[in-house]
């Protein structure tokens, strides 16, 4: 099973065919090329083995970054 956290673009290296996301904190850079849409710094994305997949909503990437800190809270409490 595969879980793909949204995350939010922060930089676009139009160069590069790239951008940089920031996934809970974590920021890394990340190939646009299997994308057709152009993406631009606050849109949220779905990323596979290092390449966008998808665009999604903010509404529906906000919703679900906000489970996954409540999974995690979780996680941390119980330990």
């Amino acid at each position: 099973m595969c879980l793909s956290i949204p995350s939010e673009v922060v930089e676009v290296h139009e160069d590069e065919q790239s951008v940089t996301v920031d996934t809970m904190g974590v920021r890394r850079k990340v190939s646009a090329h299997l994308i057709q849409e152009p993406l631009e710094i606050g849109d949220y994305v779905l990323i596979h083995i290092g390449f966008v997949m998808n665009k999604i909503d903010k509404e529906d990437a906000l919703d679900s970054i906000n489970l996954y800190r409540e999974i995690v809270e979780k996680m941390a409490a119980s330990e």
